[in-house]
């Protein structure tokens, strides 16, 4: 589960660096909520793994919620969310 998140966190980052060009702010409402998936099996993984290797699906969560975060400034700054 740490990999997947992880991975999953890098591509929403990915993601959220091409939706900041001007344009593609569409791609913030599909965005956040493929982040939102990734950040809920990043705490999956977080609550079933063991305390040593928690630290992938830790990382995970992180960019995840970044990405998530990113997004909702995107749109309310772009008049996305009124």
């Amino acid at each position: 589960m740490g990999v997947i998140s992880l991975l999953w966190g890098i591509v929403s980052m990915i993601w959220m660096i091409l939706a900041l060009i001007p344009l593609l702010g569409w791609g913030n409402w599909f965005l956040i909520p493929f982040a939102g998936v990734g950040a809920i099996i990043a705490a999956i993984g977080i609550l079933f793994t063991r305390r040593e290797n928690r630290g992938r699906a830790t990382t995970g969560l992180a960019l995840n919620l970044i990405a998530i975060g990113v997004g909702v400034i995107r749109l309310l700054l772009g008049g996305g969310l009124l």
